[in-house]
């Protein structure tokens, strides 16, 4: 019997995919599924995974049939001990609608006993802007190229090419580019089951 891990961190954007598909405001979506349109934002975002009752309604309202829906999930190939990813393979996405200047591609998905990891490339613009956000997850920032400024909730941390920060997701957080060239950053994302 083939067995199929299933890449729980691609719920939201299907989500996301979804809703504009059927041109729904989240607002909307809110309306009606009964979820509060900043979890249904947080949960697009990645930030929050929803619980199975939360997304059985989410998938009704919009539509889709529950075994398309994981279908597109479904991981099927069994890991050959390693993985290489051609930069051409690295795909766009969008983390938090209506931010600015916050460019991400994603390198890895990968989902393991106890958890998954997700590896990103994000580009920083200068003077690129969203609110603090929170992640379920334990996040690890590499700073490639630039300096920026980091927030984490009241505390700020200066950073620039080869400094790292390892941290709660669940900690609010912005990256901040105040300056006049792009900085990109590798962002590890470690989701945990626990």
């Amino acid at each position: 019997m083939e067995q199929h891990n299933l890449e729980y961190y691609k719920i939201g954007g299907l989500i996301r995919k979804y809703r504009k598909e059927k041109d729904l405001k989240l607002m909307e979506l809110s309306e009606l599924t009964g979820v509060k349109s900043a979890m249904l934002s947080k949960i697009e975002n990645g930030r929050l995974i929803p619980t199975i009752p939360t997304l059985f309604t989410i998938i009704n309202k919009l539509g889709v049939r529950a075994d398309m829906f994981f279908g597109q999930l479904a991981q099927g190939d069994e890991f050959p001990g390693y993985i290489f990813i051609p930069k051409q393979n690295f795909t766009k996405y969008e983390k938090e609608e209506g931010a600015v200047g916050f460019h991400y591609q994603s390198i890895l998905e990968f989902n393991y006993d106890g958890g998954a990891i997700q590896v990103s490339l994000l580009t920083l613009e200068p003077n690129s802007s969203r609110p603090q956000v929170a992640t379920a997850a334990f996040e690890f920032i590499y700073i490639l190229a630039g300096d920026i400024k980091y927030e984490l909730e009241d505390k700020s941390f200066q950073m620039t090419a080869g400094d790292a920060l390892f941290f709660d997701g669940n900690i609010p957080h912005l990256p901040q580019n105040n300056t006049n060239h792009a900085a990109t950053l590798l962002v590890f994302y470690l989701f945990t089951s626990n």
